[in-house]
């Protein structure tokens, strides 16, 4: 153990590694790429692979008691400060490397079936194993400059993976706009740690939680100035993990891989903020105030996650609101103290998406041989259905991972989700209002997006008419309002008969559904970590006490003395999810999607539907992200755009208008003068007399 706690920094080194090889290959090699590209992803497989036997290993040395390790090495020494870089080995620690490298490794695996065939491909696992490198660097940092040096990488690579494919204009503003937006966060975050020193005067995380409570015990600290920080801190996760109201960048993120979709909403960009809000907790706990707005925050962006997850039409999209939705209650779990349940949320959320994310890759890169290569279409569920006879292996995995979010025991979040509604409701009513309807809400959103994808008739060889009319009808009758364009879209085609090319897509190969066979082990059974069970005697009872506030013998929420008690106290949220899904049923079901049913309709009656009608503001709201993104781009992209024209014009006519006006008047004066000058030295002379009496004589009546 020794020797693997002292060379923990090869864990995120070997990923390095992997990216820093590949990235000479594209430099010296760039000719030879195409027949050494599986050489390049199992580089990169292996790699991360040595790292996850370094992370389970030190995983089951802390399990069985092994002390928490630090070590440090001196980076800047000055008289006034010190910084010093190196790695910080605790409970916490151990569990995101176990989480980033095994969600890492599954889809470096996908990801060499599902981009064998994309020019960028050596290009894809460079930056994907520079992505992995940098998590696991700010993972294992043990002070604030480290995680923030870390922090600033990971988002680098987000920006460029969710920009990969840049000839997409699409693509490009996409990555702009998440960079853009975590800047926001992160100059607070920059702020709070500046802020922070500046109290305790260290950079340590058990230095900096010691210090801050011995000056709040003594009174020697501005209660004001802490708070202060303490939400400028919190600023970051904010962002990086798309809480309200920087959550904006998340839904355009799919613009990149699928792949990199599930890396960043699992295990490595949006685990980020969570993991800090959990490093920092012992220090956030000590101010009332950033912890209630912690939760706020949390439950606030969970509503909304769930609310605008509801009518999405891309498949993608669904599920980057569904994480939206997910990372609200971690961030609620832990505003209100509940710690153990929100970073347990994080790990069985991180496998269930992780599941879904590449199902919905396995489903795109089956339909996008049928629709065109686009996402309009490809992503598009009015173009799916009936998947589940053409795609078994998929349908049945992402319905595991469905049923998993939708918090149906046993699966695994619903041992998490449980915890976080029970704890909420305890501990303020309304919090847990909150909480529950977001619970029926997961529930509805997520079986709309299963049913609308596997389920029913394909609508992959319909025309556009028949497409979307089969996709919001219900029994002939519209469910909301729809677009202008697509109403034009709709009624232009007068042929609502299937397609003269019949085409099927055909179940993904071999290695995307062993990604998908891998996530589905750790859907279904690791939730039972949290069960009432007893098993955990013999395991040290240190270790999730330090990391998650409790002892193992007690990995519950509720001492429970039998499963029937237990479930019985699960009543409620199991309730609500079953309600969503029942909704669901009702209105999604194979039945309201038959084409026998649909294909009836002559007349297309949603036409006539009021405008102003309160179900189509409803749809609306909820289909254009609550008007969020307008209402950044009119107060913050048109307002800014129009003081800088105006500060542009004034700089144009006024400043430089000064500026030139003095040169111009120089260089008229200048003429004017020359012509009087006649080259007689006694006519300089005289006048310079003059002015020099003039002078004097203006001074003296002045005085």
């Amino acid at each position: 153990m020794e020797i693997i706690s002292k060379n923990v920094w090869l864990v995120p080194l070997f990923p390095f590694l992997a990216s820093f090889i590949l990235g000479l290959v594209l430099f010296f090699l760039p000719s030879s790429i195409r027949n050494i590209r599986r050489t390049c992803s199992f580089i990169s497989i292996l790699f991360l692979s040595i790292s996850m036997l370094i992370s389970l290993y030190l995983f089951w040395q802390q399990i069985t008691g092994s002390p928490i390790h630090e070590f440090f090495w001196s980076w800047v020494i000055n008289k006034n400060i010190i910084l010093e870089i190196g790695y910080l080995i605790d409970p916490l620690t151990s569990i995101m490397l176990i989480l980033v490298t095994t969600v890492g490794v599954t889809v470096m695996i996908y990801s060499d079936s599902y981009m064998f065939y994309d020019q960028g491909y050596i290009r894809f696992f460079c930056y994907l194993s520079l992505f992995t490198a940098s998590m696991l660097g700010l993972v294992i940092s043990p002070n604030l400059i480290q995680i923030y040096i870390f922090w600033e990488l990971v988002g680098m690579c987000s920006y460029l993976l969710i920009g990969f494919w840049f000839t997409r204009p699409s693509a490009a503003n996409a990555c702009q706009k998440a960079f853009v937006t975590n800047r926001v966060g992160d100059f607070g975050l920059l702020l709070g740690i500046l802020g922070f020193y500046w109290i305790t005067g260290s950079f340590e995380f058990q230095d900096l939680s010691k210090r801050f409570f011995e000056l709040l015990n003594h009174d020697q600290i501005n209660l004001f100035f802490a708070t202060s920080c303490g939400i400028l801190l919190f600023l970051g996760p904010v962002a990086k993990s798309a809480q309200f109201p920087l959550h904006i960048w998340l839904p355009d993120a799919m613009e990149g891989p699928t792949p990199i979709s599930a890396l960043i909403h699992a295990a490595t960009m949006v685990a980020a903020g969570i993991f800090l809000v959990a490093r920092m907790f012992p220090l956030f706990e000590l101010l009332p105030f950033v912890m209630n707005l912690i939760s706020w925050i949390g439950a606030l962006t969970a509503l909304l996650g769930a609310s605008f997850a509801m009518v999405q039409r891309d498949l993608k999209k669904g599920l980057a609101y569904s994480t939206m939705s997910q990372l609200g209650y971690m961030m609620l779990a832990l505003g209100i103290g509940s710690y153990k349940a929100g970073l347990f949320h994080l790990i069985t959320h991180a496998y269930s998406k992780a599941l879904l994310f590449l199902g919905s890759g396995s489903v795109i890169h089956s339909i996008e041989p049928i629709l065109g290569y686009h996402p309009n279409k490809s992503q598009n569920m009015s173009f799916m259905g009936g998947l589940r006879k053409h795609m078994p292996i998929t349908a049945i995995t992402f319905l595991f991972g469905t049923l998993s979010l939708c918090g149906i025991p046993p699966f695994a979040c619903f041992w998490s989700k449980d915890e976080i509604l029970v704890n909420s409701w305890f501990y303020f009513p309304f919090l847990g209002f909150i909480a529950f309807l977001t619970a029926g809400l997961t529930a509805f959103y997520m079986f709309r997006i299963y049913l609308l994808t596997f389920e029913g008739d394909f609508r992959g060889n319909l025309s556009t008419k028949f497409q979307f009319y089969s996709f919001i009808s219900i029994w002939g009758n519209p469910l909301f309002g729809v677009d202008k364009k697509e109403k034009e879209t709709f009624s232009s085609s007068d042929n609502p008969m299937v397609n003269k090319n019949i085409l099927h897509p055909n179940e993904s190969d071999n290695i995307m559904l062993l990604s998908l066979i891998l996530l589905t082990i750790p859907t279904l059974f690791i939730g039972f970590l949290g069960g009432p069970f007893s098993f955990q005697q013999g395991l040290d009872s240190d270790f999730l006490s330090n990391c998650l506030h409790l002892s193992i013998s007690s990995l519950k929420n509720i001492h429970y003395e039998n499963f029937i008690g237990f479930f019985k106290e699960a009543i409620p949220s199991i309730s609500i999810a079953s309600l969503g899904i029942f909704i669901a049923f009702f209105l999604y079901g194979p039945l309201n999607s038959r084409i026998e049913i649909i294909s009836r309709i002559d007349k297309l009656q949603f036409i006539s539907i009021d405008p102003k009608s309160f179900f189509v503001s409803l749809y609306n709201w909820s289909y254009y992200r609550g008007y969020i993104d307008h209402f950044y781009d009119l107060f913050f992209v048109k307002i800014v755009r129009f003081f800088a024209k105006s500060f542009f014009l004034i700089d144009q006519w006024f400043i430089d208008g000064i500026v030139n006006g003095i040169g111009i008047l120089s260089f008229f004066g200048g003429e004017s003068i020359k012509y009087t000058e006649g080259g007689r030295i006694s006519s300089y002379l005289f006048f310079l007399i003059f002015c020099m009496f003039f002078l004097f004589f203006l001074y003296s009546y002045i005085i």
